[in-house]
């Protein structure tokens, strides 16, 4: 194995769409668990301690995406993990937000102050530990169509939009409105760790979009172009990660909401060259999940092998991070995961297996 220097800068480049000295490695998200098998140490409690705890948690999560040739780590917290009453986001329960009265009553003032209040200790912690060369890949977590469903639940979500659709539209605004407010202060505070920000928002499914086409128009870009405009005043990237069949709506996320970069794919949607042919923007991903936890290490290397020659076949293919297409849970097959990367860090030349 040679010796690993990390430069942020070929992330950011992919990011850009432009072509970087070396192609990145990227995933969105990489279990804590795997991290401590890999590493053969176990650290993930530490991300719940003090300062110091936080920072050694911290550098133990750098050395890992170091020692397998990653320019940037990954990290964010979400909206999600703090907002009052919430919990819906892919659970169940009954949404605190039932009239029009809950919805004013909401917190919504406090909220920023309570995100920071949680969460600026680690990314302090993060930003004092950062290898050379390495800055993050990450910010503040979910969109606001997730935000809104923590605290309606994506049923009681539609039957809002039917029975009170002020306060359907007034739920993606508000949210908006301190989605804006939190990214300001991060920017600010937290931004110089950071070379690609990004939230995740998953707008579909295998066959089309969860909200209809025209509401994602109406209520989910805009709010999504208030912090990619913010961003984009700092000279940085804006990354999107989305889930789900988004062909109809791509066009106009990428005109209007003016993203750099997208992430995640899955083949029963589109494989991976599909997005790299079809959106001249960033494009971040490679192999299916499903498939990396299904493919022996052989078919791993072929499957990335043959994803990465029809990438080159792509009419100027432009700026690529290839990794999972959505993220590395716990029970990925170790080795298939280092087959990936090896397949990766092979391909751009630095060592031969």
């Amino acid at each position: 194995m040679i010796n690993f220097e990390p430069d942020y800068k070929n992330i950011q480049d992919a990011a850009f769409n432009r072509t970087a000295k070396r192609m990145p490695l990227y995933e969105h998200l990489v279990n804590d668990d795997f991290m401590e098998v890999v590493l053969g140490k176990k650290f993930s409690d530490l991300r719940h301690g003090n300062l110091r705890d936080k920072e050694e948690f911290f550098t133990y999560y750098c050395e890992f995406y170091k020692r397998f040739g990653y320019d940037a780590v990954s990290f964010e917290h979400c909206l999600s993990e703090m907002l009052p009453h919430g919990g819906l986001l892919g659970g169940h329960g009954t949404s605190v937000l039932q009239t029009y009265e809950d919805f004013e009553k909401y917190p919504w003032d406090e909220l920023c102050d309570m995100y920071f209040d949680k969460f600026s200790e680690s990314f302090q912690a993060l930003g004092n530990v950062l290898p050379p060369g390495m800055k993050a890949v990450g910010g503040v977590g979910n969109g606001v169509f997730e935000a809104v469903q923590e605290i309606t639940g994506f049923q009681h979500l539609a039957y809002i939009s039917c029975d009170d659709p002020e306060m359907y539209e007034g739920l993606f605004k508000r949210m908006g409105d301190v989605s804006l407010e939190i990214w300001t202060r991060f920017m600010k505070e937290f931004g110089d760790i950071y070379c690609v920000l990004r939230f995740g928002d998953d707008l579909g499914y295998k066959t089309n979009t969860l909200l209809a086409a025209d509401d994602i128009r109406r209520y989910v870009i805009p709010e999504y172009r208030r912090v990619v405009d913010l961003v984009h005043s700092y000279n940085k990237p804006f990354l999107l990660h989305s889930c789900g069949n988004l062909f109809e709506i791509m066009p106009d996320i990428i005109r209007y909401a003016k993203i750099d970069a997208k992430h995640s794919n899955e083949d029963i949607i589109g494989r991976f060259p599909v997005w790299v042919r079809d959106y001249k923007i960033g494009n971040f991903g490679g192999i299916d999940t499903d498939a990396l936890c299904s493919l022996s290490p052989q078919q791993v290397r072929e499957y990335v092998l043959d994803v990465l020659r029809e990438c080159e076949l792509c009419d100027n293919p432009g700026g690529i991070a290839f990794g999972s297409g959505n993220s590395i849970p716990g029970y990925i097959n170790l080795d298939n995961y280092l087959e990936m990367i090896n397949t990766v860090r092979e391909y751009r030349g630095e060592f031969s297996t």
